[in-house]
């Protein structure tokens, strides 16, 4: 008999759009996956350890690819040889708007935490942001942004390939763990959170 919970689990894949970006991450394409984490060590190395300067290599590699293109476009005339395979370079409209449109959700989202704190007095979702930014600052005290970066990446091409391997496994202990945060949650809202007044004017208002 299946477990209605196996039944309704999300493939890792199709969690992850089940796109190419998929398929790198799950390691479905070795190659690319390869070559991704490849470059990704490199600028890494390259920028942290050997200490280069971000600025100064694009505008190099940038210098050195518009003058290898330009020469071989004169060469290209001069001998009758096809020119440089370069593709029409354009960003269409559809994809400005998408882009945008995904960052007008998340900047009204961070500015309708800032009007409940600023405006609101909304204590409690003050404490909520100074403790999840005191944690990026700790995080942050360890390594700079290039390695957490890398960090990052690498916790993206191993994690998911590992968690779909595991994953019955991982998802019993994530449900238990879950429960035991919310057990804690709770008890930290009613002693503390709750106690905060929610918004300070609301509370100006009832003492008039």
């Amino acid at each position: 008999m299946v477990d209605s919970h196996t039944s309704r689990r999300v493939s890792v894949h199709q969690a992850l759009g089940g796109g190419s970006v998929a398929d790198l991450l799950l390691w479905r394409k070795r190659g690319g996956s390869f070559v991704v984490l490849v470059a990704a060590t490199w600028f890494w190395f390259l920028f942290e350890r050997a200490g280069y300067n971000v600025l100064t290599f694009t505008a190099n590699v940038l210098l050195l690819l518009v003058v290898i293109l330009f020469f071989w476009a004169k060469s290209a005339a001069l001998l009758n040889r096809p020119l440089p395979p370069i593709p029409d370079l354009e960003i269409s409209e559809e994809l400005v708007e998408k882009a945008a449109n995904e960052m007008r959700v998340w900047v009204n989202h961070v500015l309708s935490i800032a009007r409940e704190i600023a405006i609101g007095g909304n204590l409690r979702v003050l404490f909520q942001v100074a403790i999840t930014l005191w944690w990026v600052s700790y995080i942050g005290s360890f390594c700079n942004f290039l390695t957490f970066i890398y960090i990052g990446i690498l916790v993206s091409f191993s994690v998911p390939v590992l968690y779909e391997k595991f994953q019955g496994e991982v998802d019993d202990k994530l449900s238990l763990a879950l429960k035991v945060i919310q057990v804690q949650y709770r008890r930290v809202d009613e002693s503390v959170l709750r106690k905060l007044p929610s918004s300070v004017y609301r509370t100006k208002q009832k003492t008039q």
